[in-house]
């Protein structure tokens, strides 16, 4: 069976969805929230899954690219919050924050103190000891090489 370009991206956008779907599922029922550079890793994914949703309609090579693009991005944010967890070099100096405003003093102290403190040099769950960073790395490598072969597939 050979895989289409449209079917090699939509693949691709498939495994950031289910990344995405990994990390609510760890955030909001494994009781994991996130930190700031994992938020960061986010982003990136959701532009790969709405470039899946476009390739359905237009599945060119120009779409696939950016796909690979989307991929690095989160990568090298992974890379780079790996290093942070692994204390190779420092990350940045907060690592949550919430809006403010019309919240009286009294209120923006309780919700400060409420607030869980999320720090992106901490590893909050690991599998054969890689984070979750690092194996987001890792897993969107794949994915980028899955979205340059849908690239360099003929239409």
């Amino acid at each position: 069976m050979v895989l289409t370009r449209k079917m090699l991206m939509l693949t691709a956008a498939a495994g950031s969805l289910a990344l995405m779907l990994g990390a609510f599922g760890f955030q909001h029922l494994g009781g994991l929230p996130p930190c700031k550079m994992c938020i960061w890793q986010r982003y990136p994914h959701v532009i790969a899954i709405a470039i899946g949703a476009i390739a359905l309609r237009f599945g060119n090579a120009a779409l696939a690219w950016l796909g690979a693009l989307a991929a690095f991005a989160t990568a090298a944010i992974g890379a780079f919050h790996t290093g942070v967890e692994r204390g190779w070099w420092e990350g940045p100096t907060s690592c949550s924050s919430q809006p403010i405003g019309g919240l009286s003093t009294d209120e923006l102290f309780d919700q400060i103190m409420s607030a869980p403190v999320v720090r992106c040099d901490e590893v909050p769950w690991d599998f054969i000891g890689l984070s979750m960073a690092s194996w987001n790395m890792l897993i969107s490598l794949a994915l980028m090489a899955i979205w340059i072969a849908a690239a360099r597939r003929p239409a």
